[in-house]
């Protein structure tokens, strides 16, 4: 044997039964993580998909059907897999939904890519050929993508419909929801999102409230009920008197010190209970001397209230986060940073607090009821979902849903695919393939045969030129999407393909993988 044959020899591994290249092994070890990974969410897609049970190591059980929830709490420890995770949560926080389907045609991008390598085609020609196909997919989407009118078009119900796997009621909140805020705010980027504005709770009605609805209450009873008009003070600190070192406060400056800070505090405070704050929402700790003077002063506190609720506070009633050190503040400096609501008041048998009328941007507040924890939880996944959908179609349109506008775009990619020279061509097959995934993941859920399927599928799309064509879940027949309400938010949709792309490509470019030295050994002489 040669040299060059023993270090071949040497360069060749059993993965899976067979004898492999170490650079395509980690190839194909990277492709069999994210495959599990899609594996884990495949079952929960379309309308007749099921439940996913995840259990952590008390015992604490989450039953969900969300995509995103499911890849969050999975225990995961392969690279890959985590790179997968990591860019369906960029997903969903970029559209709010669609990470499923981004996850399940990355897996077949790469399953796909790599049993082309596998056959000799170079890797960059396959990046370079599924770069192309999902370019030509993408040009499918937006020809076929339908503008909503507005909030009152009946597209956007069935679009929510759709994200709220088939939640009539939730659906009909996240619309409702819609109708009330003015568009220019719904159709704004990430300043705004719609999902934010979902609460949910036991043992109440899901309904949509005007206003801002927070999960909190006031400090103590002795507080009042409401405020009206409300005067808002919104703390970034906590309410109580600079501290003192322990050292410090056992001399007699130090005390002295200490004496001076406490009635620069009260005496700040009273400040601005005088200048008609009577409302006060603080991110940290209120120490019990504020609370009594607060108390005496008729004005209403509340006490650890979460970065995002101090942000919608703000938006909502105009007011302007300051420090402690505000107490300091000049009576006209007070006023500029308040902000003015027409009432503030704390339900006691549900146990939230309702700022009505606030001087800033108008909101509402989606509350969804249910009977348990786990319910509730994923009732409020859901209508995230569906209010998601409802503004990212707003922003960008509609779509076919159930598979239809994929197929649409796997025939044109086939189009492109017999244009193509060279091995380029060998990726523009693998953005087929992968196009082919959500609709044979959706009947295939729905308990019918996916090859048949997708096939009578391509074959009527081609026939009539309808891309609306896809399978009715409940009857197992060829239908036309549109006309049945299965619509899905384009650019959900389109971020789903991007994102699966960005995924396929970081996936297949690893060529090698190599564990990292312990950075407090290498640090060592």
């Amino acid at each position: 044997m040669s040299a060059n044959s023993e270090h071949s020899a040497e360069r060749v591994q059993k993965v899976g039964g067979t004898d492999v290249d170490e650079h395509l092994a980690a190839l194909v070890g990277n492709a069999a993580a994210v495959a599990a990974v899609a594996s884990a969410v495949q079952g929960t897609l379309g309308t007749k998909g099921l439940d996913t049970m995840l259990v952590d190591r008390f015992g604490d059980v989450t039953v969900t059907n969300d995509g995103v929830t499911i890849l969050d709490k999975m225990d995961v420890k392969h690279p890959a897999a985590r790179l997968v995770i990591n860019a369906a949560r960029a997903q969903d926080r970029q559209v709010g939904d669609g990470t499923t389907t981004a996850t399940l045609i990355a897996s077949a991008l790469i399953t796909e890519g790599v049993a082309h390598v596998r056959r000799g085609v170079p890797v960059t020609k396959i990046i370079e050929g599924i770069q192309a196909g999902i370019n030509a997919a993408l040009e499918v989407f937006a020809a076929h993508t339908q503008q909503v009118a507005g909030p009152d078009d009946p597209l956007l119900y069935s679009c929510a419909l759709v994200a709220g796997r088939g939640d009539e009621q939730i659906a009909r909140l996240a619309v409702e929801a819609a109708r009330i805020l003015p568009a220019e705010w719904l159709k704004s980027g990430d300043s705004f999102q719609l999902a934010d504005l979902v609460i949910a709770q036991q043992g109440v009605p899901s309904q949509v409230i005007s206003g801002l609805v927070l999960q909190s209450t006031r400090m103590n009873r002795q507080m009042p009920e409401q405020v009206r008009p409300a005067t808002i003070l919104v703390i970034d600190d906590a309410l109580q008197p600079e501290e003192i070192e322990e050292e410090a406060l056992a001399t007699e400056a130090g005390f002295e010190r200490y004496i001076a800070l406490q009635n620069h505090f009260r005496n700040g405070l009273r400040r601005v209970l005088q200048a008609g704050v009577n409302c006060l929402f603080v991110t940290r700790g209120i120490c019990d001397e504020a609370e009594q003077l607060i108390t005496e002063a008729g004005a209403m506190a509340v006490r650890r209230v979460g970065r995002n609720d101090i942000a919608r506070i703000c938006e909502h009633t105009g007011a302007r986060p300051v420090k402690r050190s505000a107490l300091t503040y000049s009576p006209q400096e007070l006023v500029a940073a308040c902000g003015r609501a027409d009432c503030v008041r704390e339900d006691t048998k549900l146990g939230h607090l309702h700022i009505v009328g606030g001087s800033g941007r108008p909101t509402v507040t989606i509350v969804v009821g249910a009977a348990t924890p786990q319910v509730r939880d994923e009732r409020m996944r859901i209508a995230r979902d569906a209010c998601a959908a409802v503004q990212a179609a707003i922003r960008g349109g509609v779509l076919p849903g159930g598979g239809a506008i994929e197929i649409a775009a796997a025939r044109q990619a086939g189009k492109l695919r017999d244009q193509l020279r060279g091995m380029a061509a060998y990726g523009v097959d693998c953005v087929i393939e992968a196009l082919k995934r959500p609709l044979a993941q959706i009947v295939a859920n729905a308990g019918f045969n996916p090859l048949e399927k997708v096939e009578d599928v391509i074959s009527r799309q081609a026939q009539t030129g309808n891309p609306a064509l896809a399978i009715d879940c409940d009857s197992g027949q060829v239908t036309d999407m549109v006309n049945i309400g299965v619509l899905d938010a384009a650019p959900v949709k389109e971020q789903a393909l991007r994102t699966a792309l960005e995924i396929a490509r970081a996936i297949l470019r690893i060529n090698v993988v190599i564990r990292k030295k312990d950075e407090a050994q290498g640090s060592q002489p």
